[in-house]
C-alpha cells in the first residue's frame, strides 16, 4: 500500500514533481506491460518450437532406437578404462559387464555394458542398440519432450521478464544519475548566493 501510493504520488501533478520523476514512472508502467505481454508471449514461441523440435527427435529416435536382449558373459571389476567409457550404453548404470546380444542387422555383437544391477554369467537383460546394433541410449518419449518444451518456455519467459527488468534498473539509475547532477548543480549556484543581501536569501 506504501509502496503503490509512492509510486502514485508521481502521477499527480505537484510542485515537487520532477520531470525525472514522470520518466520513472512511465518507464516503470513500460516495464510492467512490457513483461506482461513478452513474458507470456516468449514462453509460448519458445515452449511451440522446442515441443515440435523434440516430438520430431522423439520420433527419429523411436524409429532407429530398438530394444533387445542381451547375455551378460562375465563381470567387470575395477575402474573403467577410457575405451570402456566410450562403449558403455548406460551412462547412469552402476555395474560393467561383457554382454552379447543380437542386433537388428541380423550380426551379433558384444561388447562393454553398464547395468544397474549385477548380472550373473548367461542372465538375459533388455538393451538398446541402434539400426546397426551399436549401443544406443534409450529413445527419447512424448511426455519426456513435453515437459522439457514447458520448461524451456517457461525459462525463456523468466528470462524475458528479467530482461526487462534488468533493462528498467539501468534506465531508472541512469535518470537517477541525472538527478543527482541536478541536486548538485541546483546546490553549487545557492552556495554561490548564500548570505548576500541581493539574492533573497
Amino acid at each position: 500500500m506504501v509502496r503503490a501510493t509512492a509510486l502514485a504520488w508521481r502521477w499527480r501533478r505537484n510542485p515537487l514533481r520532477r520531470r525525472t520523476d514522470v520518466l520513472e514512472a512511465w518507464v516503470g508502467l513500460s516495464a510492467v506491460v512490457l513483461m506482461l505481454l513478452a513474458g507470456p508471449v516468449t514462453g509460448w514461441v519458445t515452449g511451440s518450437l522446442s515441443h515440435e523440435a523434440l516430438r520430431h527427435m522423439a520420433r527419429e529416435q523411436q524409429q532407429h532406437r530398438h530394444q533387445v536382449t542381451a547375455t551378460t558373459v562375465r563381470a567387470l571389476h575395477g575402474r573403467p578404462s577410457e575405451a570402456d567409457r566410450e562403449v558403455t550404453a548406460s551412462r547412469d548404470g552402476h555395474h560393467r559387464v561383457v554382454a552379447r546380444w543380437h542386433g537388428p542387422d541380423g550380426k551379433d555383437r558384444s561388447g562393454v555394458v553398464s547395468v544397474r544391477h549385477p548380472t550373473r554369467p548367461g542372465q538375459p537383460f533388455p538393451l538398446w542398440t541402434d539400426d546397426h546394433g551399436q549401443l544406443s541410449g534409450r529413445p527419447l518419449d512424448y511426455d519426456t519432450a513435453a515437459v522439457h518444451a514447458g520448461l524451456a518456455g517457461a525459462g525463456a519467459a523468466i528470462a524475458a521478464c528479467g530482461l526487462v527488468e534488468a533493462v528498467r534498473r539501468i534506465v531508472v539509475w541512469r535518470l537517477m544519475q541525472r538527478r543527482y547532477a541536478h541536486w548538485d548543480r541546483a546546490w553549487l549556484r545557492a552556495g554561490q548566493t548564500w548570505g548576500r543581501a541581493d539574492a533573497g536569501s
